[in-house]
């Protein structure tokens, strides 16, 4: 094998690699998402673990994140949750960066 090669291989595992860490992030966003967007509708427990893992699902509807956005403003719509698309938004880039640390800190 050449070094180029060998670079090309290394670029092809590291993109393989940040790849699954988006997916993973990603992922732990939504169910924190789900859990912050449960508390707001008064569930709890179990009931909070089940809709966040439904919150997690509903990403695999459409390509980025919008299908979340609908999913979780259409059930605050439903539950006269009160929060407006803006404050969602926000808490999505908060959870982003919290879910990025916690999936870094498990190496």
């Amino acid at each position: 094998m050449t070094t180029f090669d060998d670079r090309e291989k290394g670029f092809e595992t590291k993109y393989k690699r940040d790849q699954e860490l988006d997916f993973k992030t990603t992922a732990r966003r939504n169910k924190l998402l789900g859990l912050w967007a449960a508390e707001k509708m008064g569930i709890s427990g179990a009931d909070a673990e089940a809709y966040a893992k439904e919150v997690v699902m509903s990403d695999f509807e459409k390509p980025g994140e919008e299908d979340v956005v609908e999913k979780v403003m259409g059930d605050f719509t439903d539950k006269n949750a009160g929060v407006e698309e803006s404050e969602l938004r926000v808490e999505m880039a908060r959870l982003m960066i919290t879910a990025r640390a916690q999936i870094q800190s498990k190496g």
